[in-house]
């Protein structure tokens, strides 16, 4: 039997054959963990080095009845924005270059990044049982497990990591693909455009006098009212993501 070589896979496989789209979205997820250092190895780095810094600080401060709070521990969250723009930046020149789909390139990127957001947001919840069980890791301290979000069942709390990173991910995601769309003056164009939108709506709400409820909508949201809203907003850039790639160039 004749073969082809799937330039994707780098693998031969018999002619005749065609992958389905969800086999091409999974080779361009195979493909992003190539950088496994940039994409895995320097998350599992930030996190080992917040944790282990938060620690030594926490020794060095005298006992107290007040537990010793750090936010050190979602230091990774914030990474995912790096890995957006990185594997939009690193990858998709290359993956033009194997003929891969833009829609291919789109799925298996958002959904292996999905899949490392829901180990880490899992991670998150675990560490912080750990660190409720071992008083603090033995120092009334508290890095992850927080208490606006720690008290709720661990189903939310999952939730509510996951889609902060994926926003955060689909944010970065997003600036890369504009860049390659429109470069510098894209990304300046909808900076300024966010901008004259944010005042306009903080003007509109001074003008109607809504602050009053704005203020009381804000303090009612729970960990699962909030991650509902960052869905939202990150299914919104997900479609923009995807709406500019389709025009983007290598």
């Amino acid at each position: 039997m004749s073969t082809t070589i799937d330039p994707a896979m780098n693998a031969a496989r018999p002619a005749g054959r065609p992958r389905s789209a969800g086999n091409r979205a999974l080779g361009v997820a195979k493909m992003q963990l190539i950088n496994k250092w940039t994409f895995l190895g320097l998350p599992g780095v930030i996190l080992a080095a917040s944790f282990i810094l938060t620690l030594a600080i926490w020794a060095m401060i005298p006992e107290t009845a007040t537990p010793k709070y750090s936010g050190a521990g979602q230091a990774i969250m914030w990474y995912f924005f790096a890995l957006g723009l990185q594997s939009m930046s690193l990858t998709f020149p290359f993956s033009q270059g194997l003929s891969i789909s833009r829609r291919n390139f789109f799925l298996g990127t958002v959904g292996l990044f999905a899949v490392v957001a829901a180990c880490i947001a899992v991670l998150y919840v675990v560490l912080g049982y750990v660190e409720t069980a071992s008083n603090g890791w033995g120092l009334n301290g508290q890095m992850f497990a927080l208490g606006w979000i720690a008290e709720r069942p661990w189903p939310t709390q999952v939730f509510f990591y996951f889609v902060v990173m994926m926003f955060l991910f689909l944010l970065g995601f997003w600036g890369a693909t504009v860049y390659k769309r429109w470069q510098a003056t894209g990304l300046m164009t909808m900076g300024i455009s966010f901008a004259v939108l944010a005042v306009a709506a903080v003007g509109l709400v001074t003008w109607q006098g809504w602050w009053a409820n704005v203020w009381g909508w804000i303090v009612t949201l729970t960990p699962l009212s909030t991650g509902a809203v960052v869905l939202g907003l990150a299914v919104v850039l997900g479609i923009g993501a995807y709406l500019t790639l389709r025009r983007a160039t290598p």
